[in-house]
């Protein structure tokens, strides 16, 4: 059998699992490299291909892409037989784009932050892209509703990512368990491609 010419570099322990369900989504062949926190994650070999030293990234032949939210909309994009990115010119496609960024800025951020205890003071919440943490739950709250998918009438690359964020930030209690966001997220989940991404994971972990 051939060699894939996409190869996943990741860590069972890292935010690569988003992308080993986007992977599985697609249905294309590939390779895994699993790489070691505080190694060969900052080894010479993977520092070549992301020099900030983390996972996940991928290469697709000649092209290197990092970064979670990224890389998913390159594999939409990639394998176009999936169909999991609303055509181009397609109404769906503005709010893909839209809630995929909002997750890998506003919501991320908001998380992080609030698991560290960063605390923005009220005044200076401008300074800030996400405001306030309940502002941006609140919205994301208000786009989910009692949408199946955020783009359009079909699952994409921003379920994906907006699901991951969502899930594990329940999952560890930095995100309420608000109806709307568990019953998006309980719909997500059972998808086979992310059984599968967990199954494999999980044996690697």
């Amino acid at each position: 059998m051939p060699t894939p010419e996409l190869s996943f570099y990741t860590n069972p322990k890292s935010r690569g699992r988003i992308v080993r369900w986007m992977l599985e989504e697609t249905g294309a062949p590939y390779a895994t490299e699993i790489l070691e926190y505080g190694t060969s994650m900052k080894a010479a070999p993977y520092l070549a291909i992301n020099p900030m030293g983390k996972v996940p990234a991928i290469r697709h032949g000649d092209t290197v892409v990092t970064e979670c939210a990224a890389i998913c909309a390159y594999l939409a994009d990639a394998f176009p037989q999936a169909g999991l990115a609303p055509p181009p010119h397609s109404a769906a496609r503005g709010p893909y784009y839209r809630w995929l960024f909002f997750a890998a800025g506003p919501l991320e951020a908001a998380w992080t932050n609030q698991a560290l205890g960063v605390v923005v003071p009220p005044e200076r919440s401008a300074m800030v892209g996400y405001g306030s943490f309940e502002q941006v739950l609140d919205t994301l709250e208000a786009a989910i509703g009692e949408r199946v998918y955020l783009a359009g009438d079909r699952f994409s690359a921003a379920d994906v990512y907006v699901g991951s964020q969502l899930g594990f930030g329940m999952q560890f209690g930095m995100i309420d368990k608000r109806p709307a966001f568990t019953r998006y997220w309980a719909g997500l989940e059972a998808r086979p491609a992310k059984r599968r991404a967990e199954e494999i994971d999980g044996a690697m972990a």
